[in-house]
Protein backbone atom coordinates (compact mmCIF):
# COMPACT_ATOMS: atom_id res chain seq x y z
CA UNK A 1 0.00 0.00 0.00
CA UNK A 2 3.35 2.15 0.95
CA UNK A 3 4.38 1.60 -2.53
CA UNK A 4 1.53 2.70 -4.39
CA UNK A 5 1.54 6.17 -6.56
CA UNK A 6 -1.11 8.75 -4.85
CA UNK A 7 -3.05 8.56 -8.07
CA UNK A 8 -3.11 4.93 -8.08
CA UNK A 9 -4.66 5.64 -4.23
CA UNK A 10 -7.23 7.60 -5.45
CA UNK A 11 -8.15 5.90 -8.40
CA UNK A 12 -8.33 2.68 -5.88
CA UNK A 13 -10.30 5.01 -2.93
CA UNK A 14 -12.89 6.19 -5.85
CA UNK A 15 -13.89 2.84 -6.91
CA UNK A 16 -14.74 1.87 -3.56
CA UNK A 17 -16.51 4.85 -2.63
CA UNK A 18 -18.26 4.31 -5.85
CA UNK A 19 -19.79 0.80 -5.22
CA UNK A 20 -17.36 -1.12 -6.48
CA UNK A 21 -16.31 -4.67 -4.74
CA UNK A 22 -12.68 -5.74 -3.12
CA UNK A 23 -12.44 -8.16 -6.13
CA UNK A 24 -13.78 -5.68 -8.64
CA UNK A 25 -10.93 -3.13 -8.14
CA UNK A 26 -8.28 -5.75 -8.14
CA UNK A 27 -9.73 -6.55 -11.55
CA UNK A 28 -9.82 -3.27 -12.48
CA UNK A 29 -6.90 -1.66 -10.84
CA UNK A 30 -4.76 -4.23 -11.23
CA UNK A 31 -3.69 -4.22 -8.00
CA UNK A 32 -3.88 -7.43 -5.23
CA UNK A 33 -6.83 -7.36 -3.33
CA UNK A 34 -5.00 -7.47 -0.50
CA UNK A 35 -3.30 -3.74 -0.66
CA UNK A 36 -7.03 -3.13 -1.96
CA UNK A 37 -8.20 -3.73 1.60
CA UNK A 38 -5.68 -2.35 3.89
CA UNK A 39 -5.54 0.90 1.56
CA UNK A 40 -9.57 0.94 2.37
CA UNK A 41 -9.04 0.59 5.99
CA UNK A 42 -6.25 3.07 6.18
CA UNK A 43 -8.12 5.57 4.48
CA UNK A 44 -11.40 4.73 6.26
CA UNK A 45 -9.52 5.52 9.25
CA UNK A 46 -8.40 8.59 8.65
CA UNK A 47 -11.24 9.46 7.29
CA UNK A 48 -12.87 9.36 10.81
CA UNK A 49 -10.35 11.47 12.37
CA UNK A 50 -10.85 14.15 9.55
CA UNK A 51 -14.62 13.87 10.06
CA UNK A 52 -14.31 14.34 13.77
CA UNK A 53 -12.35 17.36 13.55
CA UNK A 54 -14.37 19.22 10.05
CA UNK A 55 -17.56 18.12 11.56
CA UNK A 56 -17.62 20.82 14.76
CA UNK A 57 -19.52 24.05 15.92
CA UNK A 58 -22.43 23.32 13.66
CA UNK A 59 -25.63 24.72 13.15
CA UNK A 60 -28.32 22.79 12.38
CA UNK A 61 -32.00 23.64 12.20
CA UNK A 62 -33.64 20.21 11.42
CA UNK A 63 -32.17 16.55 12.18
CA UNK A 64 -33.37 13.29 11.07
CA UNK A 65 -31.21 9.99 12.64
CA UNK A 66 -31.55 6.82 11.93
CA UNK A 67 -30.15 3.00 11.66
CA UNK A 68 -28.82 1.04 8.53
CA UNK A 69 -28.91 -2.62 9.06
CA UNK A 70 -25.76 -4.85 7.64
CA UNK A 71 -23.65 -7.67 9.81
CA UNK A 72 -20.53 -8.49 10.17
CA UNK A 73 -18.94 -12.23 9.52
CA UNK A 74 -22.46 -13.94 9.57
CA UNK A 75 -25.97 -13.00 10.05
CA UNK A 76 -27.19 -12.97 13.83
CA UNK A 77 -29.15 -16.24 13.34
CA UNK A 78 -26.00 -18.23 12.45
CA UNK A 79 -23.80 -16.60 15.31
CA UNK A 80 -23.27 -19.30 17.88
CA UNK A 81 -21.93 -18.75 21.50
CA UNK A 82 -18.01 -19.97 20.39
CA UNK A 83 -18.36 -16.98 17.94
CA UNK A 84 -16.82 -13.59 19.00
CA UNK A 85 -19.49 -11.67 20.03
CA UNK A 86 -18.44 -8.91 17.48
CA UNK A 87 -19.72 -10.77 14.66
CA UNK A 88 -23.33 -11.09 13.61
CA UNK A 89 -25.70 -7.66 12.92
CA UNK A 90 -24.29 -4.76 12.85
CA UNK A 91 -25.70 -1.32 12.54
CA UNK A 92 -24.62 2.44 10.80
CA UNK A 93 -26.43 5.18 12.89
CA UNK A 94 -26.14 8.23 10.74
CA UNK A 95 -27.47 11.86 11.64
CA UNK A 96 -28.21 14.05 8.58
CA UNK A 97 -28.90 17.51 8.26
CA UNK A 98 -32.33 17.35 6.83
CA UNK A 99 -31.80 21.33 4.90
CA UNK A 100 -28.48 20.83 3.80
CA UNK A 101 -27.89 17.13 3.18
CA UNK A 102 -25.05 16.53 5.54
CA UNK A 103 -24.16 13.73 7.64
CA UNK A 104 -23.53 15.26 10.70
CA UNK A 105 -22.44 12.55 12.67
CA UNK A 106 -21.97 8.62 12.00
CA UNK A 107 -22.11 5.21 14.45
CA UNK A 108 -21.13 1.50 13.86
CA UNK A 109 -22.00 -0.98 16.54
CA UNK A 110 -25.04 -3.27 17.97
CA UNK A 111 -28.31 -1.92 17.88
CA UNK A 112 -28.12 -1.27 21.62
CA UNK A 113 -28.64 1.51 24.34
CA UNK A 114 -24.99 1.58 24.54
CA UNK A 115 -24.49 2.71 21.17
CA UNK A 116 -27.34 5.18 20.29
CA UNK A 117 -26.18 6.91 23.77
CA UNK A 118 -22.73 7.00 21.80
CA UNK A 119 -24.16 8.03 18.77
CA UNK A 120 -26.36 10.78 20.36
CA UNK A 121 -23.77 12.48 22.97
CA UNK A 122 -21.67 12.65 19.63
CA UNK A 123 -24.28 14.93 17.50
CA UNK A 124 -25.04 16.63 20.61
CA UNK A 125 -21.00 17.61 20.76
CA UNK A 126 -20.82 18.95 17.30
CA UNK A 127 -24.65 21.13 17.10
CA UNK A 128 -24.45 24.66 18.93
CA UNK A 129 -28.06 26.22 18.53
CA UNK A 130 -31.57 23.79 19.58
CA UNK A 131 -32.63 21.89 16.59
CA UNK A 132 -35.45 19.94 15.74
CA UNK A 133 -35.22 15.98 15.55
CA UNK A 134 -36.90 13.45 13.72
CA UNK A 135 -36.38 9.51 14.68
CA UNK A 136 -38.02 6.14 14.23
CA UNK A 137 -39.71 4.32 17.24
CA UNK A 138 -36.45 2.87 18.48
CA UNK A 139 -37.59 3.27 22.06
CA UNK A 140 -33.53 4.03 23.32
CA UNK A 141 -33.54 7.37 21.39
CA UNK A 142 -35.65 8.85 23.77
CA UNK A 143 -33.76 8.40 27.01
CA UNK A 144 -30.73 8.86 24.77
CA UNK A 145 -31.39 12.23 23.51
CA UNK A 146 -32.59 13.38 26.98
CA UNK A 147 -29.50 12.56 28.69
CA UNK A 148 -27.40 14.20 25.84
CA UNK A 149 -29.49 17.61 25.03
CA UNK A 150 -31.95 17.60 27.99
CA UNK A 151 -34.61 20.43 27.46
CA UNK A 152 -32.59 22.04 24.82
CA UNK A 153 -34.00 20.04 21.61
CA UNK A 154 -37.32 19.74 19.33
CA UNK A 155 -37.60 15.79 19.46
CA UNK A 156 -40.22 14.09 17.84
CA UNK A 157 -40.95 10.49 16.83
CA UNK A 158 -42.05 9.02 13.94
CA UNK A 159 -43.58 5.40 14.71
CA UNK A 160 -44.30 3.73 11.75
CA UNK A 161 -46.19 -0.10 11.94
CA UNK A 162 -45.87 -2.40 8.91
CA UNK A 163 -47.59 -5.09 7.41
CA UNK A 164 -46.93 -8.46 9.70
CA UNK A 165 -48.03 -11.24 7.71
CA UNK A 166 -45.39 -11.67 5.80
CA UNK A 167 -46.84 -15.25 4.87
CA UNK A 168 -49.03 -13.72 2.88
CA UNK A 169 -46.23 -11.63 0.75
CA UNK A 170 -45.72 -13.12 -2.81
CA UNK A 171 -42.31 -14.75 -3.28
CA UNK A 172 -41.33 -12.42 -5.77
CA UNK A 173 -41.82 -9.31 -2.75
CA UNK A 174 -40.01 -11.36 -0.19
CA UNK A 175 -36.98 -9.08 -0.19
CA UNK A 176 -38.99 -5.65 -0.48
CA UNK A 177 -39.71 -3.47 2.71
CA UNK A 178 -42.98 -4.13 4.28
CA UNK A 179 -46.01 -2.13 3.33
CA UNK A 180 -46.46 0.44 5.97
CA UNK A 181 -49.97 0.06 7.64
CA UNK A 182 -50.33 2.91 10.08
CA UNK A 183 -47.41 6.01 11.17
CA UNK A 184 -47.75 7.95 14.23
CA UNK A 185 -46.28 11.21 15.27
CA UNK A 186 -45.10 11.18 18.68
CA UNK A 187 -43.73 14.84 20.25
CA UNK A 188 -40.99 13.34 23.04
CA UNK A 189 -39.21 16.70 24.24
CA UNK A 190 -39.92 20.64 23.29
CA UNK A 191 -42.71 21.98 20.22
CA UNK A 192 -41.45 20.23 16.95
CA UNK A 193 -43.36 21.54 13.87
CA UNK A 194 -45.85 18.56 12.98
CA UNK A 195 -45.03 19.46 9.80
CA UNK A 196 -41.47 18.86 9.80
CA UNK A 197 -41.62 15.44 11.73
CA UNK A 198 -40.20 13.16 9.15
CA UNK A 199 -37.50 10.75 8.50
CA UNK A 200 -37.81 10.94 4.44
CA UNK A 201 -34.44 12.53 3.99
CA UNK A 202 -32.58 10.06 6.22
CA UNK A 203 -34.15 7.06 4.52
CA UNK A 204 -33.01 8.06 1.51
CA UNK A 205 -29.19 8.57 3.12
CA UNK A 206 -29.95 4.97 3.68
CA UNK A 207 -30.73 4.04 0.06
CA UNK A 208 -27.27 5.94 -0.98
CA UNK A 209 -25.18 3.83 1.37
CA UNK A 210 -26.51 0.92 0.51
CA UNK A 211 -25.56 2.09 -3.25
CA UNK A 212 -22.28 3.36 -2.71
CA UNK A 213 -20.51 0.91 -0.30
CA UNK A 214 -20.74 -2.78 -1.76
CA UNK A 215 -20.52 -4.03 1.45
CA UNK A 216 -23.97 -3.10 2.22
CA UNK A 217 -25.17 -4.89 -0.65
CA UNK A 218 -27.96 -7.51 -0.29
CA UNK A 219 -27.73 -10.88 -0.96
CA UNK A 220 -24.57 -10.71 -1.71
CA UNK A 221 -20.83 -12.17 -0.48
CA UNK A 222 -19.41 -8.71 -0.54
CA UNK A 223 -20.47 -8.10 3.38
CA UNK A 224 -17.76 -7.55 5.79
CA UNK A 225 -15.58 -9.89 7.47
CA UNK A 226 -14.43 -7.69 10.53
CA UNK A 227 -16.00 -5.05 12.14
CA UNK A 228 -12.82 -2.76 11.67
CA UNK A 229 -13.35 -3.27 7.79
CA UNK A 230 -16.81 -2.21 8.24
CA UNK A 231 -16.51 1.01 10.63
CA UNK A 232 -13.99 2.32 8.30
CA UNK A 233 -16.19 1.55 5.20
CA UNK A 234 -18.56 3.72 6.60
CA UNK A 235 -16.12 6.48 7.78
CA UNK A 236 -14.96 6.51 4.17
CA UNK A 237 -18.34 7.09 2.93
CA UNK A 238 -19.18 9.70 5.20
CA UNK A 239 -16.47 12.03 4.45
CA UNK A 240 -16.76 11.02 0.65
CA UNK A 241 -20.78 12.45 0.71
CA UNK A 242 -19.86 15.26 2.71
CA UNK A 243 -16.77 16.70 0.63
CA UNK A 244 -16.49 15.17 -2.35
CA UNK A 245 -19.93 14.24 -3.68
CA UNK A 246 -22.14 17.24 -5.46
CA UNK A 247 -25.49 17.13 -4.07
CA UNK A 248 -27.87 17.58 -7.41
CA UNK A 249 -30.45 19.68 -5.24
CA UNK A 250 -27.79 22.29 -3.43
CA UNK A 251 -25.52 22.06 -6.80
CA UNK A 252 -22.28 21.81 -4.12
CA UNK A 253 -21.35 19.53 -1.69
CA UNK A 254 -22.88 19.01 1.62
CA UNK A 255 -19.48 19.91 3.38
CA UNK A 256 -19.87 23.51 1.48
CA UNK A 257 -23.54 23.75 2.35
CA UNK A 258 -23.03 22.99 6.04
CA UNK A 259 -19.90 25.42 5.81
CA UNK A 260 -16.74 23.26 6.59
CA UNK A 261 -15.53 23.22 3.58
CA UNK A 262 -14.95 25.87 0.47
CA UNK A 263 -14.63 23.89 -2.53
CA UNK A 264 -15.43 20.69 -3.92
CA UNK A 265 -12.41 18.37 -2.91
CA UNK A 266 -10.99 15.99 -5.34
CA UNK A 267 -10.68 12.53 -4.24
CA UNK A 268 -6.66 13.04 -3.93
CA UNK A 269 -7.30 15.26 -1.56
CA UNK A 270 -9.30 12.81 0.49
CA UNK A 271 -6.83 10.70 0.61
CA UNK A 272 -3.77 12.82 0.75
CA UNK A 273 -5.82 14.14 4.24
CA UNK A 274 -6.41 10.73 5.33
CA UNK A 275 -3.55 9.12 5.21
CA UNK A 276 -1.32 12.22 6.66
CA UNK A 277 -3.85 12.17 9.84
CA UNK A 278 -3.72 9.44 12.99
CA UNK A 279 -6.19 6.71 12.22
CA UNK A 280 -9.34 6.13 14.46
CA UNK A 281 -11.77 3.42 14.72
CA UNK A 282 -14.64 6.15 14.78
CA UNK A 283 -15.60 9.84 15.41
CA UNK A 284 -13.73 10.94 18.39
CA UNK A 285 -15.52 13.43 20.62
CA UNK A 286 -13.77 15.87 22.31
CA UNK A 287 -13.92 17.03 25.87
CA UNK A 288 -14.96 20.53 25.80
CA UNK A 289 -18.98 21.80 25.49
CA UNK A 290 -19.38 23.34 22.35
CA UNK A 291 -18.83 27.38 21.60
CA UNK A 292 -21.17 28.82 19.24
CA UNK A 293 -18.85 30.56 16.66
CA UNK A 294 -19.68 28.77 13.53
CA UNK A 295 -17.79 25.89 11.47
CA UNK A 296 -15.02 27.46 9.75
CA UNK A 297 -14.39 26.42 6.05
CA UNK A 298 -10.94 24.53 5.31
CA UNK A 299 -9.45 25.13 1.88
CA UNK A 300 -7.54 21.70 2.21
CA UNK A 301 -6.56 19.94 5.22
CA UNK A 302 -3.77 17.74 6.77
CA UNK A 303 -2.01 17.80 3.36
CA UNK A 304 1.51 17.93 4.01
CA UNK A 305 0.96 17.36 7.77
CA UNK A 306 -2.28 18.80 9.70
CA UNK A 307 -1.46 20.09 13.63
CA UNK A 308 -4.57 19.40 16.25
CA UNK A 309 -3.71 22.38 18.57
CA UNK A 310 -5.45 23.36 21.89
CA UNK A 311 -6.11 26.84 22.41
CA UNK A 312 -7.34 27.28 25.81
CA UNK A 313 -8.92 23.62 26.11
CA UNK A 314 -10.21 23.82 22.67
CA UNK A 315 -8.89 21.80 20.14
CA UNK A 316 -8.52 23.87 16.56
CA UNK A 317 -7.10 22.55 13.07
CA UNK A 318 -4.26 24.47 11.61
CA UNK A 319 -4.45 24.63 7.83
CA UNK A 320 -1.20 24.31 5.86
CA UNK A 321 -1.98 26.60 3.15
CA UNK A 322 -2.20 25.46 -0.79
CA UNK A 323 -4.19 23.85 -2.82
CA UNK A 324 -7.56 25.07 -4.00
CA UNK A 325 -8.73 28.31 -2.44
Amino acid sequence: MNELPTTKKAEIVAMLADGCSIRAVERIAQTHRDTVMRLGVRVGQGCATLHDRMMQRLNVSLLEVDEVWSFVGKKQRRVTEQDDPSLGDEYAYLGIDATKKAIVSFAVGKRTAGTTQGFVSDLRMRIVNRPQVTSDGFEPYVEAFERAFGSDVDFAQLIKEYESDLSARKAQHRYSPGRITASERKIVTGKPDPDKICTSYVERQNLTLRMQQRRFTRLTNAFSKKPENHRAAVALYAVWYNLCRVHETLRMTPAMAIGVADHVWSVTELVEAALALPPTAGPMTPPVPPVDDGPQPMSRAAVGGSVLAYNAGRPTLRVIRGGRA
